[in-house]
């Protein structure tokens, strides 16, 4: 396998995904169970988190 690393934390991946309710199947049968869009979505809201920190810092 490839040297991939995430640049999101974990924590921070779960507490996305329950905040936009994919969270059990994520527990349940893992991240490759997660759809492509609700993957986009959560790398979407990462960016408007971190978009957010940057205009606040």
């Amino acid at each position: 396998m490839s040297g991939r690393h995430s640049i999101m934390s974990d924590k921070l991946k779960a507490e996305i995904a329950k905040e936009l309710g994919v969270y059990e199947t994520v527990k349940n049968r893992g991240w490759g169970d997660v759809s492509a869009r609700d993957c986009g979505n959560i790398v979407k809201k990462a960016i408007e988190m971190a978009e957010r920190n940057v205009g606040s810092g």
